[in-house]
């Protein structure tokens, strides 16, 4: 018989360190030559990410050991770090360049060889430095192309970016002056280049402020040249209010890009001397999404003419799709999230991949059978899945009767039973962004708590990707209403049907979210306690400290400041910190440059002395998302300890989380 157990009070073979190792994944697949490489994470070396390659006969190994770090600071946010080449067996088979993290500099690296990485690039004491991302190898040319991120000053926004061409010799290792730029610095964002089939044309994304990429950017094309920049640059589509996420030449010479300029992110296509014309309109699905990272990938043309797209409503799949005759076809398998990037090799495609019940895997699609499989990264269970949470895919209805997405993990663990008179403690969970998305997805992070007896809501809160450009939208100069009234609307269905104990409610974020949840301890009296993971808490501050890629987001998300000064007050948390009377906890990266450490000091000043129990852990060598396994160990532990005390939960394996007032 199974015993019954208190909610909250169940043994997990759940452990925290267990979810932290678990948490990541694979990223920027690629082929190089015969073989499919990724980056892949590793919390349990200082939260680096490396490269894997799975070689032509299945055999799967690490590239680069620590401490090499693959990964981009371009945006802050990074993307493509990486690109390889194969030279042909005469000339030195592989070649592979990569972004290093600490000091942002391009390395060419022979993985085949015994020799270091050699740096490509040169080190800058400007600001903060050079940066590169996105890139592109040209063995015909004996370079690289990509975008620079070049600082100009020590301030955030004193930064310029470009597309620039890096010789493979070395040569710019030490002298910028090597360095070609392919573009001048019109726009202040852009994406690296697509070359036509040909090699004669060059295509990317650029965008300003005071638009974000998923409000409104265009689609640039110029003729390359011999030893110059591109000549005749144009816009060939997207506007001010037009989102274009990715474009790419089809082997065919047309232009294919995604576009939102019919309420949801379509693919397009241009032919020469034609318009642009929708491939799979009416569907009422996303084809795309934000471009968060430079470089992500929701399709990827093939060489038969036919376009392997990632697709969806909430949910996303993997298809292919006849562009003349516009019928998809979707590749089987369980997999319920597609991550933005995909590759192609032949008749096969390659993405990354996930569901409820498995981790992010490499995935490969043959499209001549239509058989898929995993082939790297693949899920392996740290514990007996009969401890996964069964997630329930709802529609609630908020204010105004509007829709409102959101996954319900309840409680579960098959060694207790709950007591028929007792109601579960749940949390709401609000995701960054706030222009994203919570993924259906598993996550150990939500098992720890749902197999401890504490019930998990993510909220897909107005402003979500996902559900076409009106719903994201909806959070258009209403950031810190909608999402809160959203979040706290799911919060009381749930308590309302009897799902959830209306008395033991807490909410939880981090970045955006972690504004969410702050402001939703102020503004409403729906939760108990809140977990703040690196949030935004004052506007006025927030504009001036953060980087430069976010630093105008606010004119859309809350509006304008010389037209509506009154409203940054109105709804920062640090104004509003004496409306705020539940515990919190606040959790914080010393080295975050996108939400600073800044905004947390002011916060707990303001809240110093008022009587409210709370808590604040800072982590030195963590920045915007902990990365490293003792951080999130100790995130999520400090977390439970909240939850358990704050809700009267009786558990002798749960340190006491110290709380001052």
């Amino acid at each position: 018989m199974v015993p019954t157990g208190a909610y909250g009070t169940w043994p997990s073979p759940i452990d925290a360190r267990r979810a932290a190792v678990y948490d990541g994944l694979p990223e920027y697949v690629g082929v190089v030559g015969d073989e499919v490489w990724w980056t892949e994470p590793r919390p349990a070396e200082g939260g680096r990410r490396t490269l894997v390659r799975r070689r032509a006969d299945g055999t799967e190994e690490t590239v680069l050991p620590a401490p090499w770090n693959v990964r981009s600071r371009v945006i802050e946010y990074g993307g493509r770090p990486w690109a390889g080449a194969d030279r042909g067996q005469g000339a030195g088979g592989l070649l592979v360049v990569f972004s290093h993290y600490p000091d942002q500099r391009l390395y060419v690296y022979d993985p085949d060889g015994d020799q270091e990485p050699a740096p490509l690039t040169p080190v800058s004491g400007v600001g903060g430095g050079l940066r590169w991302v996105d890139p592109v190898v040209r063995l015909d040319r004996g370079e690289v192309w990509c975008v620079l991120e070049e600082f100009t000053g020590d301030g955030p926004g004193d930064v310029r970016r470009v597309i620039a061409a890096v010789p493979l010799d070395g040569s710019a290792a030490g002298d910028r002056g090597a360095v070609r730029e392919l573009t001048d610095d019109r726009h202040r964002f852009v994406t690296g280049p697509r070359l036509s089939p040909d090699g004669r044309r060059a295509a990317w994304i650029a965008w300003d402020h005071p638009r974000m990429p998923w409000d409104g950017t265009a689609v640039m094309t110029g003729e390359v040249t011999d030893g110059g920049p591109f000549t005749e640059v144009r816009q060939v589509a997207g506007s001010t209010d037009e989102s274009v996420c990715q474009v790419e030449w089809a082997p065919d010479g047309s232009l294919l890009y995604v576009s939102d300029s019919g309420g949801w992110w379509e693919l397009q296509r241009i032919r020469p001397g034609s318009r642009a014309a929708a491939l799979c309109a009416g569907r009422a699905e996303e084809f795309g999404g934000p471009l968060w990272k430079i470089g992500l990938t929701w399709f990827q043309p093939l060489d038969d003419g036919m376009i392997a797209t990632i697709h969806g409503r909430g949910a996303t799949g993997l298809g292919i799709l006849d562009p003349e005759t516009g019928e998809l076809v979707d590749a089987p398998g369980p997999w319920t999230e597609w991550a933005s990037t995909l590759a192609a090799h032949g008749s096969r495609v390659f993405g990354v991949a996930a569901s409820p019940r498995s981790g992010y895997e490499v995935v490969e699609l043959d499209t001549s059978t239509g058989r898929t499989r995993v082939i790297g990264a693949a899920h392996e269970d740290p514990v007996d899945p009969a401890y996964y949470p069964e997630p329930q895919i709802r529609t609630f209805t908020g204010p105004d009767n509007r829709e409102i997405h959101a996954h319900i993990y309840p409680p579960h663990n098959p060694d207790r039973i709950a007591p028929d008179d007792e109601l579960p403690p749940y949390v709401v969970w609000a995701h960054g962004g706030p222009t994203g998305r919570a993924p259906l997805v598993l996550d150990l992070a939500i098992a720890y708590f749902t197999s401890r007896g504490i019930g998990v809501a993510e909220v897909n809160y107005g402003g979500s990707t996902g559900y076409g450009r009106g719903y994201r939208d909806r959070l258009r100069e209403q950031w810190g209403v909608v999402d809160v009234e959203d979040c706290a609307a799911v919060a009381e269905a749930l308590a309302a049907e009897g799902t959830a104990d209306p008395a033991r409610l807490a909410i939880r974020g981090a970045s955006a979210g972690g504004w969410t949840a702050a402001a939703s301890l102020a503004l409403t009296g729906v939760y108990a306690c809140g977990t703040l993971l690196y949030p935004v808490l004052d506007l006025d501050g927030w504009a001036e400290e953060t980087h430069d890629f976010e630093s105008r987001y606010l004119e859309s998300l809350i509006g304008p400041p010389a037209e509506v000064p009154g409203r940054y007050p109105e709804r920062s948390p640090l104004s509003l910190a004496e409306q705020i009377s539940a515990p919190f906890l606040l959790l914080q990266g010393l080295d975050d440059v996108v939400c600073p450490p800044a905004q947390s000091e002011r916060f707990l000043a303001r809240m110093a002395g008022r009587g409210i129990p709370h808590a604040f852990i800072a982590f030195e060598g963590e920045g915007h998302g902990f990365r490293r396994a003792d951080t999130m160990s100790r995130a999520l532990e400090a977390e439970l300890a909240l939850y358990v005390q704050t809700f009267g939960i009786t558990r002798q394996d749960v340190p006491l989380l110290e709380l001052r007032k």
